[in-house]
């Protein structure tokens, strides 16, 4: 990746905001990276700066705004203690940290649909901003003071599912990538980056600011921060750690063509055409030995490209060594989604 983009960017969207004034999410169909197409007339007469921030518009404005259909779902949702409302955003530059949830959910937005790499978006902080949610199949609730949500939903004789409790949706309820498939949709965050031709099986993961930029198979975890080449296969129960725990900064990728075998690991970023052998968890300290018999450190070998990382059977020694040809490849047939 070549790092944060500088841009800005702008869109029109439904904010659910609860009764205690938190916004529990904020849905942007056509979000856009960019300031130079931003209707700067429209803004001004939505009441907008045109500064980084989030202005309520009227329906007539998201109309204007080629958002109609935004206007048509305002109200308010009693049962849910939720309002819906329409807004208009506006990020100056997507490398500073998010402002606020409408600010956070734009950036997660711009990402699941493919406007920016995982890697181009500041989401520094983004834990903070966001705001704890239930997500159940009637829409989103506060979880504060839950119980009396539930109680009034049992009162007007409907039943209420709890998906989950956490600060982050399901990506397909905002957006579904043309040319992907997912075998559970809860495993795959708002804000993945899903290339076209990825197939995300049942056991697959996918965390924000993570993805593909390409075809690839996924049966194992990409963690936040994670960008996977195209042609790459992520093995069943593999795992690519992110940053998000423990201190680490240096964001892991891995290069075209690669293959993670299952229950393998890695810690350090691939370069292209690299196999890591099934149950083989390579981190940044793991002292590998090379074909010349030299010692060092994995993340010596950080980037680099055509290497088989395998554990010697005989001695169980980690070894890094040179490879040529290919391991494989993707199925076409599963790909072509």
């Amino acid at each position: 990746m070549t790092g944060l983009t500088t841009e800005g960017a702008w869109a029109v969207g439904l904010a659910s905001i609860a009764n205690n004034g938190s916004i529990l999410e904020v849905l942007y169909p056509a979000p856009t990276l960019g300031l130079a197409s931003a209707p700067g007339e429209l803004i001004r007469a939505a009441g907008h700066d045109g500064r980084t921030g989030t202005v309520e518009i009227h329906g007539h404005h998201a109309a204007q705004l080629g958002a109609a259909e935004l206007g048509d779902a305002v109200g308010t949702d009693d049962l849910r203690a939720v309002r819906s409302v329409c807004v208009f955003t506006v990020i100056e530059d997507c490398s500073a940290p998010a402002a606020d949830a409408y600010d956070g959910y734009l950036r997660l937005q711009l990402s699941s649909h493919r406007l920016a790499p995982p890697g181009t978006l500041n989401f520094d902080g983004i834990f903070g901003v966001l705001t704890n949610v239930v997500w159940t199949d009637a829409g989103p609730c506060a979880a504060e003071e839950f119980a009396a949500t539930r109680m009034r939903f049992m009162a007007a004789g409907r039943a209420l599912q709890v998906r989950s409790v956490d600060k982050f949706a399901r990506m397909t309820d905002y957006v579904i990538p043309e040319g992907v498939r997912i075998g559970d949709a809860d495993r795959v965050r708002l804000g993945a980056h899903l290339a076209r031709g990825t197939t995300v099986m049942h056991e697959g993961f996918v965390n924000f600011d993570a993805g593909t930029l390409g075809e690839s198979m996924v049966e194992g975890r990409i963690s936040a921060g994670v960008c996977v080449g195209a042609g790459t296969d992520i093995g069943g129960g593999a795992s690519l750690m992110g940053t998000l725990s423990g201190g680490g900064s240096e964001k892991v990728s891995v290069g075209e063509g690669c293959l993670i075998g299952a229950n393998a690991g890695v810690g350090i970023s691939l370069g292209d055409n690299c196999v890591v052998e099934a149950g083989l968890y390579i981190t940044a300290g793991t002292v590998v030995t090379t074909e010349q018999g030299t010692l060092m450190k994995a993340r010596e070998l950080s980037g680099k490209s055509d290497l088989l990382f395998r554990r010697n059977s005989v001695s169980g020694a980690v070894e890094a060594l040179a490879r040529g040809g290919g391991w494989g490849s993707l199925n076409p047939q599963l790909h072509a989604n």
